[in-house]
């Protein structure tokens, strides 16, 4: 019965991925006590931004959705910040893995200080995998904005150059993190940070690469 449970269960998952379509992106809540809710105009910016200029239809207003949620398997990208820990149940771990395995896409984003708390936590949805250093040539940097340099310097943090990491399923990128780097941020209004307009430009154009890479590559 457990097997037949089971089975019922990814044929229920894989009917969500396959059935329905979302023009819609989502902010991923977590557990743990980090502030999943950082930069609260990022995403908006970054959807009106890439409306704009990739001519994309993307609601512009972004969803919420819990890492346990079979709602995850609506949106095809989502994306993650925060600066404190992460904690995944065994049941949130599964419903990663599979919304990852079945087609979507997490973009994580270190707000400062998520670094080894993420790492820690997508060990356990992918044992297997381990973070790449994303090569310069990648196409995720090459969409209608090039960046030949890889992910473009937005805040300072601990002065190291900005490094983007991914997890590969199969030869396909179903995991994004951008360290050291502070997209986010750079995404939010200007005022909120004070961030100069060339930066704040920066940061939107790679945010567009990563959407376009996703919805089109």
């Amino acid at each position: 019965m457990k097997k037949i449970a089971l089975i019922i269960s990814l044929l229920f998952l894989s009917f969500i991925c396959t059935s329905q379509t979302s023009n819609t992106i989502a902010l991923l809540k977590y557990n743990g006590g980090g502030d999943w809710y950082a930069n609260p105009t990022s995403l908006t910016n970054l959807i009106n931004f890439c409306n704009k200029e990739l001519k994309t239809h993307l609601n512009s207003n972004y969803a919420t959705v819990d890492v346990g949620s079979s709602e995850l398997f609506i949106y095809p990208f989502v994306h993650m910040t925060g600066h404190g820990n992460v904690v995944f149940s065994q049941q949130e771990v599964s419903n990663l893995r599979n919304y990852l395995i079945g087609g979507g896409f997490l973009h994580i984003d270190d707000n400062y200080g998520l670094n080894k708390f993420v790492r820690r936590e997508m060990k356990k949805v992918f044992p297997e995998l381990d973070f790449v250093e994303i090569p310069f040539s990648f196409p995720i940097y090459h969409q209608k904005f090039s960046f030949p340099n890889g992910l473009p310097k937005i805040h300072e943090h601990d002065g190291l150059p900005p490094k983007g990491y991914g997890l590969f399923w199969q030869g396909r990128l179903v995991c994004f993190f951008s360290y050291e780097c502070d997209l986010g941020d750079g995404w939010e209004d200007m005022n909120v940070h004070n961030d100069p307009p060339e930066k704040h430009l920066q940061a939107l154009k790679m945010g567009a690469n990563i959407i376009q890479y996703v919805f089109t590559e």
